[in-house]
């Protein structure tokens, strides 16, 4: 299932974030760029566990290249995940001003 959809972003920037397919993923998943890098981004935001672990673990199948990224959105700092990453995944992550929590995955 695909479609396009134009997303405002609350900094003022318009973003065209395409809805993709992600096998075994239980949340939907948006595809964006910008600046060469390649976002695949889901909000688990209103999720029980395991659904978070459990998109969150599927889509690192996404990542293929160094300018590929998995953006998670979480209601907390999601530390039990941390610890079943593979080792070439990195991550940074920040608090957003809905007091949620935006990580960034990467191939490290």
């Amino acid at each position: 299932m695909k479609s396009n959809n134009i997303f405002t972003l609350k900094l003022g920037v318009t973003m065209n974030k395409e809805l993709v397919e992600v096998p075994r993923a239980t949340l939907p998943f948006h595809k964006y760029e910008k600046d060469g890098i390649t976002y695949y981004e889901f909000n688990a935001t209103q999720c029980q566990p395991p659904e978070p672990m459990v998109n969150t673990m599927v889509s690192m199948s996404l990542l293929k290249s160094p300018n590929d990224r998995v953006v998670g959105i979480y209601f907390h700092e999601p530390f039990p995940l941390y610890e079943r990453l593979p080792a070439a995944i990195k991550r940074e992550s920040m608090e957003l001003p809905s007091g949620d929590v935006r990580v960034e995955f990467r191939i490290g």
